[in-house]
């Protein structure tokens, strides 16, 4: 499994831009995010409750499993490369 999950569900219309900018992510800095889709999936469902446990309580959700650092909801891209880096970030 890759470090770099996100956690998503198929009709999320907040899912879909931020997927959006996972993709350019993967273009631009050759860096690989395992898409996890969890309203459809219960393997993917329960990976993501062991993991959130609350901290976002819902999707999008990213979670860099070396840092352990995560992303509720939308972000910038800026906000996605430094989460993805292992870099410091603050999300608003």
């Amino acid at each position: 499994m890759n470090h770099l999950l996100e956690f998503y569900g198929t009709e999320c219309p907040h899912c879909e831009n931020m997927h959006e900018l996972v993709l350019r992510l993967e273009k631009e800095e050759n860096i690989k995010v395992e898409a996890l889709e969890v309203w459809h999936n219960t393997e993917n469902e329960k990976k993501l409750l062991e993991i959130d446990k609350d901290m976002c309580g819902g999707v999008p959700f990213f979670y860099n499993t070396k840092t352990q650092k995560f992303i509720c909801g939308d972000a910038s891209y800026e906000i996605l490369k430094a989460w993805a880096k292992g870099e410091p970030f603050t999300q608003e």
